[in-house]
């Protein structure tokens, strides 16, 4: 087996993509919005967040696109920080992974004081439970910068009592797997057994399977408990700026 250098870790990046998009229509169409937002709003030498980073998909697009931004990658997931450090060496001093976790009021001790003009996230922050999202939202605001933005790229479920809406995303969310994985994408677990299988990753791999031992399910939170939840952390503005169905990008400004 290769070692793991930034070449293979770039290319478990570009897998970790295809992956991921056979699980989010029009993935890259949200991420272009949220960068879109970003560019009218933020300094060309703003700070971000990427904010439950994963391997740092946000990270990338946000500064090849923005040569003048830096970033700091927030997980608590060690694969998935190595394998965005890895992946992102290219980008050098300007990207900073950073280990966190967003259930333990402290997280925000990571950014060492620094307050970013931005918080991106996507495709994480439905797993966390009432209580802890509305928390994350309120250390969101305590630590951006004045009119800095939050935008968070997620699935949020329709509420109950529209069983259109309901059943126009799930069959969305097939027909998206069902062709992507018929191109030859990766699904979740075939994609992690390749980088758990790495013996410079499998250590962190059994790391991993511990610290997410016990976490509770998916809440399913809709649209508007995230709104909600965004202004009861006083953020001025705060709504959809995308949608796709049941797929979002949120948008708030404190």
């Amino acid at each position: 087996m290769s070692a793991a250098t930034p070449a293979w870790g770039r290319a478990q990046l570009d897998a970790w993509d295809r992956q991921q998009a056979a699980y989010i229509n029009r993935r890259e169409d949200r991420f272009a919005v949220m960068l879109d937002v970003l560019a009218e709003v933020a300094p060309a030498d703003a700070v971000i967040v990427d904010l439950a980073c994963g391997p740092g998909s946000i990270s990338d697009r946000a500064l090849r696109r923005f040569p003048g931004m830096t970033c700091l990658a927030v997980d608590y997931d060690p694969v998935l920080l190595a394998l965005g450090r890895l992946a992102l060496a290219e980008h050098g001093e300007r990207v900073s992974f950073r280990q966190a976790d967003l259930w333990d009021p402290r997280w925000t001790e990571v950014l060492a004081g620094e307050r970013p003009h931005a918080v991106l996230s996507s495709t994480a922050l439905h797993w966390l439970p009432a209580d802890v999202l509305t928390r994350v939202y309120r250390d969101v605001g305590e630590v951006l910068r004045p009119g800095g933005l939050l935008l968070n790229a997620d699935h949020l479920r329709q509420p109950g009592g529209r069983p259109l809406f309901e059943e126009l995303g799930r069959r969305d969310d097939a027909a998206t797997q069902a062709r992507d994985h018929a191109a030859g994408a990766q699904s979740w677990d075939e994609w992690f057994a390749t980088i758990a299988g790495h013996p410079q990753l499998a250590p962190l791999a059994a790391e991993r399977a511990r610290r997410f031992a016990g976490r509770p399910a998916n809440p399913d939170l809709s649209l508007a408990f995230h709104v909600a939840a965004l202004r009861a952390a006083r953020f001025r503005e705060a709504g959809p700026v995308w949608q796709h169905l049941d797929d979002y990008v949120v948008l708030a400004q404190r």
